[in-house]
C-alpha cells in the first residue's frame, strides 16, 4: 500500500462532490486529472487526516439524528463521519479506477477498542487495495484505522460493489446473518431523513435527497442512507453492548423514504442479532450481528 495522501480542503466541500460527479459526465471524464486510469493497474490508494476532533456541536448533531443518547464519549458509528471525507478524496482521486457514482455499500465492520472521549484528537487513515471479484462486478475494501494517544481506537471496513466487469477469481461469500429476527418495532421514516442525515454527515449522495435526484440515478425515489440504518440499529441496543465490540452488518434492500421498517433484535450467548425488514414480507433490508 502506498504511503497516504493527505487531504487538503474542507471535507464534504462542494468541490469533493463535484469531483466525484465529473467522472461520470461524457467529454469530461476525458479531462486530464478527472480521466480514470485502468482497472488492471490499480494496486491500492490511501489518504489521511491528522488532528482530527469529534467536536460536541457536530456528534450531538449526529446522535440525535440516528437515536443515540448525549454522552461525553461518541456513538459507536460517529467515527465513519470522521473516515468518509476519505472514502470520498479516495473515489474521486484520478488513480482511483472507478466513479463514485455508482458504488454500493454492500457491507460495514466496525471494531471499537474503547470509547472515544468527545473532544478528542484523532488521527484518521484510509487505505482501498486492489478490487476483488463479485458475480455482479467487483468488490472494493475501504479500510479505515483511527487513532488516538498513541493506540488504535477504532477500525472499519466498508465493502463497496461495483456493478459491471468482474476480474479472475472466485468471489468470496458475503457476510452470513443465520436465522435474523424478524418483525419488531415498527419505525416511520420521514421523506426529508436522507437531506437531514446528509447535513450532519457530509454524505449527499443524490439518489437520498428528493424524488428527482433519485430517479436520475435509477431509483423510483431517494432512499435512506445505509449507514443511518445502521446506526439507528445499534442505538436501539447500544446501553447494552460494551465500549469494546465488532458491529458487522449486510445492506440487503433500499429502504425508500418515506417508508416503514421493522426493527428485531436477539440477544444469545455470541452477542447480538439483529434486523431491519419490511412490515409487508419481512424481507430484509439490513442484517447484523455483534461480537
Amino acid at each position: 500500500m502506498p504511503e497516504p495522501k493527505h487531504l487538503d480542503g474542507e471535507p464534504g466541500s462542494l468541490g469533493t462532490l463535484l469531483r466525484a460527479a465529473l467522472p461520470v459526465v461524457p467529454g469530461v471524464n476525458q479531462l486530464p486529472g478527472i480521466r480514470k486510469g485502468p482497472a488492471s493497474a490499480f494496486t491500492g490508494l490511501a489518504y489521511a487526516r491528522e488532528g482530527v476532533v469529534a467536536e460536541r456541536s457536530r456528534v450531538d448533531a449526529y446522535a440525535a439524528v440516528c437515536g443515540f443518547p448525549r454522552k461525553d464519549v461518541v456513538p459507536l458509528t460517529y467515527p465513519h463521519m470522521l473516515a468518509f471525507p476519505l472514502h470520498m478524496a479516495i473515489m474521486s482521486d484520478a488513480d482511483f479506477p472507478y466513479p463514485a457514482i455508482g458504488m454500493v455499500h454492500v457491507e460495514n465492520t466496525i471494531t471499537a477498542h474503547r470509547a472515544i472521549a468527545v473532544g478528542e484528537a484523532l488521527d484518521v487513515t484510509t487505505s482501498v487495495g486492489a478490487p476483488r471479484p463479485h458475480a455482479k462486478g467487483v468488490l472494493l475494501d475501504f479500510v479505515t484505522t483511527v487513532t488516538g494517544e498513541g493506540a488504535t481506537a477504532w477500525e472499519s471496513t466498508s465493502i463497496y460493489l461495483r456493478r459491471g466487469r468482474t476480474i479472475d477469481g472466485d468471489p468470496a461469500p458475503g457476510l452470513m446473518v443465520p436465522d435474523a429476527p424478524t418483525g419488531g418495532v415498527e419505525w416511520r421514516l420521514p421523506a426529508d431523513l436522507g437531506r437531514t442525515y446528509a447535513a450532519v454527515s457530509g454524505d449527499a449522495n443524490p439518489i437520498h435527497l428528493y424524488p428527482l435526484t433519485a430517479k436520475a440515478l435509477g431509483f423510483p425515489r431517494q432512499i435512506a442512507h445505509g449507514m443511518w440504518t445502521k446506526a439507528r440499529s445499534i442505538a436501539a441496543i447500544e446501553n447494552r453492548l460494551p465500549a469494546a465490540v465488532t458491529v458487522e452488518v449486510a445492506f440487503k434492500k433500499p429502504v425508500f423514504l418515506p417508508g416503514t421498517v421493522a426493527y428485531a433484535a436477539r440477544r444469545d450467548d455470541a452477542g447480538w442479532t439483529f434486523a431491519l425488514t419490511s412490515p409487508k414480507d419481512g424481507s430484509p433490508h439490513l442484517l447484523g450481528r455483534t461480537r
